[in-house]
């Protein structure tokens, strides 16, 4: 069972279907899934921008799925501060991952994406850092 951690825009594009649902969902079924309160309000803030897009009745589908797979996460207290993104709001990601000592980082974060391994590993990070569409190739 792999340790997953999920940008909060691939579980808010995964609301949508495609590859991010069905990356989101087996990582849920399947592995262990690692939130922080941090990705918790990140979600909230996201979704509320969104409202404005969204048929209001959606909102409460979209609304109560998020909510039920973020109560099915670990949450995991981030004690470590990583500072290695460009973006320096992604450097949370990289905290919890280390913190969880997770496998894979899923995201379409061009800024997280393009970190060398190497980078991570002296860090002390364990994790791949890929896209949906990777992670389900992998583990599949």
């Amino acid at each position: 069972m792999a340790r997953i951690v999920i940008d909060a825009n691939v579980i808010i594009s995964a609301a949508f279907g495609g590859k991010p649902l069905e990356a989101v969902l087996r990582a849920f079924r399947n592995h262990e899934v690692y939130i922080s309160d941090s990705i918790s309000r990140e979600l909230e803030a996201t979704f509320l921008k969104l409202r404005k897009k969204i048929p209001r009745e959606i909102i409460p589908i979209i609304q109560d799925k998020i909510h039920r797979l973020m109560a099915s996460g670990r949450c995991v207290p981030v004690l470590t501060k990583v500072t290695l993104s460009r973006d320096p709001k992604d450097d949370h990601y990289l905290s919890l991952c280390k913190e969880a000592k997770a496998d894979f980082l899923v995201t379409g974060d061009k800024d997280l994406l393009s970190l060398p391994p190497t980078t991570l590993q002296k860090q002390g990070i364990p994790c791949q850092i890929v896209t949906p569409n990777s992670f389900l190739e992998i583990i599949s």
